[in-house]
């Protein structure tokens, strides 16, 4: 079958690679029905995060069931199923307590799994999906093309932005701040409008996607960064946001992040931290400010987001710009690099 393997910066490629096996009677494969490149996938491309060897990339994905080992209950071949970007079993502690990405037997797709086996990349043709009956979300039917979108968004970008409102602790009545106008950002719009925040500002200096912002719920849009903008985002609001949801990962963000941020108030951060060698704390100290957030365990969140995207209260589908045939894996990455796309998503 055909995948996407990165082999260094600036270096994708589509490639044969083995076809998917069961290789554990928890294991399903999955034929990919549509997948997309993320904003992580992008620290790999632009050589943040070195590349030693080639390796499979891509963690999200959608498809139908096409085969289970014997032990798998929860779904079966015909199922279209959703993957959050982190496979899990459901049933240690950690899954339990809804923090699936610190499962003690699960892992992220295009790594190594815990008995050394390399696990696929979602950018390909299929992908063997350990402990399926923890990972696998299984839908009534498979989406229609207006829908398919949406809940594609539902394997990381929309959880991962909710993810930073509620650990933000987004809540009715409450002012919220985003830093960051990707994929993940304009979903945090969402999601604090969803969870009842009175007002929104976004942060972004590019027409589309501030448009994009505002008809996601955000009320107000500044372009200026830095002491610029938190200035102009005080004047706003009278005062800093009761919650600033950061969406980028690196230095200049959390900081302002942080600097836009009521004292005594709240900064959920989901932005893959790459660049932030150190962080002070003072400023968090001085104004008992909270930081809270991290990987955000995606699956946790499934049951409750998929009803509203299936029913269309929520349309996170909208960040995708762009639609390419995964033949086309190469321009799909050099777009998002560009910032010629939001999110490309990518079908078979």
């Amino acid at each position: 079958m055909l995948a996407t393997t990165i082999h260094a910066p600036f270096d994708i490629r589509l490639e044969d690679v083995p076809d998917p096996r069961i290789l554990r009677p928890t294991d399903a494969v999955v034929r990919v029905t549509a997948a997309c490149v993320c904003g992580s996938d992008l620290w790999r491309y632009r050589g943040v995060v070195p590349v030693a060897d080639p390796s499979r990339i891509g963690h999200e994905f959608v498809g139908v069931v096409e085969e289970v080992g014997a032990e798998v209950g929860t779904v079966r071949p015909g199922d279209f199923v959703v993957a959050p970007f982190a496979y899990s079993c459901g049933v240690c502690a950690s899954c339990r307590h809804g923090v699936q990405t610190s499962c003690v037997v699960g892992g992220y797709w295009a790594g190594p799994d815990r008995e050394g086996n390399m696990v696929d990349g979602g950018q390909g043709e299929a992908v063997r999906v350990p402990l399926a009956d923890g990972t696998l979300v299984a839908l009534p039917e498979a989406p229609s093309e207006d829908l398919l979108p949406s809940v594609l968004t539902l394997t990381d970008v929309m959880g991962t932005g909710h993810h930073a409102a509620v650990r933000g602790g987004v809540h009715p009545g409450s002012t919220v701040a985003v830093v960051g106008d990707g994929a993940v950002g304009l979903c945090a719009v969402v999601a604090a409008r969803r969870l009842g925040a009175e007002r929104v500002v976004s942060f972004s200096r590019h027409p589309d996607r501030q448009a994009l912002a505002r008809r996601f719920g955000a009320d107000d849009v500044i372009a200026a960064r830095g002491d610029e903008g938190v200035a102009e985002l005080r004047d706003l609001l009278g005062g800093g946001a009761d919650v600033v949801l950061e969406a980028v990962g690196n230095l200049d963000a959390m900081e302002q992040a942080i600097a836009a941020t009521r004292p005594g108030g709240t900064v959920g951060y989901v932005g893959v931290p790459n660049g932030i060698p150190h962080l002070s704390l003072r400023p968090l100290f001085g104004n008992n400010i909270t930081l809270a957030g991290g990987v955000a365990p995606v699956r946790a969140y499934l049951d409750e987001l998929l009803p509203e995207v299936l029913g269309g209260s929520i349309e996170p589908g909208l960040v995708f710009d762009l639609s390419l045939p995964l033949a086309e894996v190469t321009r799909a990455y050099e777009a998002m690099d560009r910032r010629e796309a939001v999110k490309v998503m990518l079908r078979p």
